[in-house]
C-alpha cells in the first residue's frame, strides 16, 4: 500500500504546477476499515467532517477529563485552540455525551456518529468515551499524532461506529526486574499501548534480579535487593510516590496497574536482602544472570509470613486496581506440598483486603485452595492443562497468555536481534492467529477474563528494545481481546495493520517491520494543481478563501465537465489519490474518477462541504503503472461537479 509515504525533505515548485511535498506535507486522510482493533459495527457515509480552526470540544458532567485528554492531543498536532465547552445540542465540533449511546456498548463501549457539521461520541461512562478517542484518534489522519504543528486539513470519515470489548480484560506485561525501566519509560509505555484500547498493564516488581518497589517495614528490599539486574547494572527501584505516581497516569488513561510480587519462586532479591527469609539463615548473593527455578522463600519459618503480609498490605494500599498478583510460577525449589501450604496462606492475605487473587496458572493446583474471583493466568504452551481445568471448575476466571502467541519477548524470527526463543518464535500472524476463547481445551469463553501479552525483559534494556517487541504484536493481541471473532481475518488485519506504520513513524515509535505486512513504501507525495490541468467545461477561479496554488477550478453546471491531469509514476503499484474539493452546501455533486480510461470510482459522492471557501477531501487507493497516466474527475450529473483545489498522489 502506498496511503502514507514518507516525504522527502525539500520542495519544488516547477512551471507545470506539480509540487513534491515535504515532511510537513498535509494530512492524509484516514478510512473507517483502517481502525485497530476493528469495531464491531461499522457504517460508512459519504460525509466527511473537517475539524475547524474555531472547533470546540463539548463535555459535561462526567466526560470533561476524556475531553481535556482529547484536547491535549490534537492541540499540539493543529495548533488549534481547541476550547473546552459545555455540551448542548452537538451541531458542531466535537461532543463527548454519556448519554444516548446504543445500550449494547456496556460499560466499555461507545457510539461514534460522524457527520460533515459535527463528530458525537457517545458512551455510558468515561471509560468507554476514552476508548472511542482511541477510534476517533485512528480516523484522523495519522498526522494527528505529530509532537509538531501540521497543516492538516483534519479531516474524520462520516458514519456510524457501535462499539464494544469481547472481553474485559486486556492487558500487557513489562517486567521491570530483569532490567529496571524507568518512571518516564512506563508512562511513554502507557501513552502508547492506550491507543489500542488495552485496559491493563500487568507490572512484574520482584524477581531473582532485582527487586523495584519500596517497602517501607522491609526498606533493604529497594536498596540492597533493587541495586542490580540481569547483566550486573545498576538496577533501580521505584519510590513510593513514583509508583502512585505511574497508577494515577495509567488511570487517567483508563488503564489499572497489576503489581505482582513473583513467590514462593522467582525470590532471590529477597533473600539476598534479608538473611531470615532463607531457611538455613544465609543470605544468597545477589544474582544477576537468567537461570530460573532455583530460589524459594522458607516456606516453613512464621516470618515469611510477616514479610509477605507487610509486602502485600503496602502494595495494597499504594494500588486501587482489583488484583494483587502473587506470581507462582516455576516454583521448583519448593516440593508440592510446601507450594500448598504456601498459596493457601497468602491468597487470605489477599483477600482481607479486598483484592483479587491473581497468580500464573500454577497456582490452580488441585491442593491450592481456590478464593473467592481468583483469576489464573495461563503461559503454557499446549491448548491443554489440568492446573487450569482444575481452576476453572473451582469458579477461576482465566487470562490467556500462552507463551508460543502472546509473549512480546520472543523473537520474531532467528534475526531478531534481541529476544527469546524457547517458546518459538512468533510472528504477527503467530500471533494473531489464535482464539483466547477455545485455545485451551474444557475452558469455555465464559471462563476466559481476557488476554494479556508479557514482555520478559532478559534482553530488553531500553525504551527502544520495548517499542520494537511490542509493536506490531501488541495491536495484534489486543483486537484478540477487543474484536468479536466473528471478525477475525489475517488479510483484514494485516492491510489495517499496515496503514498503523505511518501513524507509529510520526509517534516516534521504532517497531518492526515485519515482511508478513505490506508497509507503505518510502516515496513522496506530488501534489498537481487543477489549474495547472486539462479543463473541460470549467473555468479557473481565485474567488474564495483556502485554495493551493494560484486558484482552483469551477465546474461548469453540466454533465460531464471535467478536469484531467498526467501524472508520472518511477514504478508500477498502488497510490492513494487525494482529491481537495469545495461543494457549499449541496448534499453531492458526484464524479467518475478514471486512470488511464478505466473507471476506478463509479460516481464518487462528493458530499456538501457547507461553504465555498471549506475545503474537504476525499481518498481513494488505486494501481498505477510505471510511467505517465491521466487521471479524470468528471461530473456525473446537470449540476456539475464541485471545486476542485488540486490532486495529491501519494506512493
Amino acid at each position: 500500500m502506498g496511503r502514507f509515504a514518507r516525504m522527502v525533505v525539500t520542495v519544488l515548485l516547477v512551471s507545470s504546477g506539480v509540487i513534491v511535498l515535504p515532511a510537513s506535507a498535509p494530512a492524509v486522510a484516514a478510512t473507517m476499515a483502517d481502525v485497530v482493533p476493528v469495531p464491531v459495527s461499522t457504517q460508512p457515509s459519504a460525509a466527511v467532517y473537517t475539524l475547524p480552526s474555531g472547533a470546540s470540544i463539548f463535555t459535561e458532567p462526567g466526560s470533561a477529563d476524556v475531553g481535556t485528554y482529547l484536547a491535549g492531543i490534537l492541540r499540539r498536532s493543529t495548533g488549534y485552540a481547541l476550547p473546552i465547552a459545555a455540551a448542548g445540542q452537538p451541531t458542531s465540533g466535537i461532543s463527548l455525551l454519556l448519554s444516548g449511546a446504543d445500550p449494547s456498548v456496556g460499560a466499555q463501549g461507545y457510539q461514534l456518529d460522524v457527520t460533515a457539521a459535527a463528530v458525537v461520541l457517545r458512551a455510558q461512562t468515561a471509560t468507554g468515551l476514552f476508548n472511542g478517542v482511541q477510534t476517533l484518534r485512528q480516523l484522523l489522519p495519522a498526522e494527528i499524532e505529530s509532537a509538531t504543528v501540521r497543516p492538516g486539513p483534519w479531516t474524520v470519515p462520516g458514519g456510524r461506529i457501535v462499539d464494544y470489548p469481547r472481553f474485559p480484560y486486556r492487558g500487557t506485561m513489562l517486567d521491570v526486574a530483569r532490567h529496571f525501566h524507568p518512571v518516564a519509560t512506563i508512562k511513554q509505555h502507557i501513552d502508547r499501548i492506550a491507543l489500542y484500547k488495552i485496559n491493563y498493564l500487568h507490572l512484574h516488581l520482584s524477581d531473582d534480579q532485582g527487586w523495584r518497589i519500596v517497602v517501607d517495614t522491609w526498606p533493604r528490599l529497594a536498596t540492597f535487593g533493587g541495586s542490580t539486574q540481569v547483566g550486573g547494572g545498576a538496577g533501580g527501584y521505584y519510590t513510593k510516590a513514583q509508583f502512585q505516581d505511574i497508577v494515577a497516569y495509567a488511570a487517567a488513561r483508563h488503564i489499572t496497574i497489576v503489581p505482582e510480587i513473583d513467590m514462593p519462586g522467582h525470590t532471590n532479591a529477597a533473600l539476598a536482602s534479608y538473611a531470615d527469609l532463607n531457611c538455613n539463615g544465609v543470605a544468597p548473593a545477589l544474582y544477576t544472570g537468567t537461570a530460573v527455578g532455583f530460589s524459594s522463600l522458607c516456606t516453613t519459618k512464621e516470618i515469611t509470613y510477616t514479610f509477605v503480609n507487610d509486602v502485600l498490605g503496602e502494595l495494597a494500599a499504594l494500588t486501587p486496581g482489583p488484583y494483587l498478583h502473587v506470581g507462582g510460577d516455576e516454583a521448583s525449589a519448593t516440593s508440592a506440598a510446601q507450594y500448598a501450604t504456601f498459596m493457601n496462606r497468602v491468597q487470605p492475605l489477599v483477600t482481607a483486603r479486598n483484592k483479587t487473587v491473581m497468580g500464573w496458572h500454577q497456582i490452580g493446583a488441585s491442593a491450592v485452595q481456590h478464593s473467592a474471583n481468583r483469576v489464573v493466568q495461563y503461559w503454557g504452551t499446549g491448548t491443554s492443562d489440568s492446573l487450569v481445568t482444575t481452576a476453572v471448575s473451582r469458579g477461576a476466571k482465566v487470562v490467556m497468555s500462552p507463551a508460543n502467541k502472546a509473549y512480546l519477548d520472543m523473537k520474531y524470527t532467528s534475526a531478531t536481534p534481541i529476544g527469546l526463543s524457547w517458546a518459538g518464535l512468533i510472528e504477527v500472524q503467530t500471533a494473531y492467529e489464535w482464539n483466547p476463547g477455545t485455545h485451551v481445551s474444557g475452558v469455555p469463553a465464559t471462563a476466559v477474563l481476557g488476554v494479556e501479552a508479557p514482555m520478559w525483559t532478559e534482553t530488553i534494556v531500553t525504551e527502544e528494545h520495548i517499542e520494537f517487541m511490542a509493536f506490531p504484536r501488541l495491536p495484534a493481541i489486543a483486537e484478540l481481546g477487543w474484536s468479536p471473532w466473528s471478525t477475525h481475518d489475517w488479510t483484514a488485519f494485516r492491510a489495517r495493520l499496515a496503514v498503523q506504520g505511518p501513524r507509529w513513524t510520526i509517534m516516534g515509535i521504532d517497531f518492526y517491520r515485519s515482511p508478513q505486512i505490506t508497509w507503505p513504501a518510502a516515496g513522496s507525495t506530488v501534489r498537481y494543481e487543477a489549474e495547472n490541468a486539462a479543463i473541460s467545461q470549467g473555468v479557473v477561479e481565485a474567488n474564495h478563501a483556502g485554495y493551493s496554488g494560484t486558484g482552483f477550478v469551477n465546474y461548469d453546471s453540466v454533465a460531464g465537465s471535467r478536469v484531467q491531469w498526467t501524472v508520472t509514476a518511477p514504478a508500477a503499484g498502488t497510490a492513494t489519490l487525494r482529491l481537495r474539493y469545495a461543494n457549499g452546501t449541496t448534499a453531492n455533486r458526484p464524479m467518475d474518477i478514471t486512470v488511464n480510461g478505466t473507471l476506478v470510482a463509479d460516481e464518487l459522492a462528493f458530499a456538501g462541504t457547507g461553504a465555498w471557501a471549506t475545503w474537504q477531501t476525499r481518498t481513494l487507493t488505486v494501481t498505477l503503472p510505471a510511467g505517465t497516466s491521466t487521471i479524470r474527475a468528471a461530473a456525473t450529473t446537470a449540476i456539475g461537479g464541485p471545486n476542485v483545489d488540486y490532486l495529491e498522489v501519494q506512493r
